[in-house]
């Protein structure tokens, strides 16, 4: 058995993880407290990934980072950076279709926070920086655990987007996924039954552990 696909599968997940990290809190803390107009709009956007096909998605920007359009053209020449069929085209598309399962845990935990515990920060004279990572995120840990597990584990399992982008290189972009997909086609179900497998549990005790936190049953457990 090759694990490569594998050893690919959980460095995508992982780094497309921390990643989003960074990216989610301020979106999310911006959802959470703007009254701006845009709002909606931006809302809208971080959600797509959830309502559409991932071939769309995936379509799409495999026509955005082409490097024979604008967008992919001017990374190929000035930053020497083709996303197409790489590890790294990989990354940037899982960022962008694993966002909305950062986002939306922690924009709910910010909106069920008590508005006086921010005001109370402010008039205390913390800065929005100092209340934002000494208040707020130690507050919604739960949240932050959450939207960290769900896009790792959504990573896991992405197939269309990462085929559109990433197609199937040996070694470079054929992730656990796609080596399920060509193992069935090849009538190889041993093979594909034992990627499946080890997907399917570790996907499972993911899962289970957040639950398992959030609902304080391992809390109770060592009590």
């Amino acid at each position: 058995m090759d694990w490569t696909p594998l050893i690919l599968t959980f460095k995508l997940a992982f780094i497309t993880t921390v990643l989003l990290l960074f990216i989610s809190v301020p979106v999310a803390y911006w959802l959470a407290y703007s009254k701006s107009r845009l709002k909606p709009v931006m809302e809208t956007l971080v959600s797509m990934p959830l309502v559409l096909p991932p071939t769309v998605l995936g379509f799409y920007m495999l026509i955005a980072f082409s490097p024979s359009n604008a967008f992919g053209g001017f990374l190929d020449k000035w930053l020497g950076l083709r996303l197409v069929f790489s590890f790294e085209g990989l990354i940037l598309a899982s960022v962008i279709y694993s966002l909305p399962f950062m986002v939306h845990p922690i924009q709910s935990g910010f909106s069920n926070l008590s508005s006086s515990l921010k005001d109370a920060a402010y008039v205390m004279g913390k800065s929005k920086t100092t209340t934002l990572f000494r208040i707020l995120l130690p507050n919604i840990k739960p949240s932050l655990l959450t939207g960290i597990i769900l896009a790792f584990a959504h990573t896991i399992g992405e197939f269309g987007v990462v085929l559109m982008i990433g197609g199937n290189i040996s070694g470079k972009t054929k992730v656990a996924s796609i080596a399920i997909y060509d193992e069935v086609e090849s009538l190889n179900y041993v093979a594909a039954n034992t990627y499946s497998l080890i997907l399917f549990s570790i996907t499972f005790v993911i899962l289970l552990f957040v639950y398992a936190v959030n609902g304080g049953f391992i809390k109770k457990f060592w009590q």
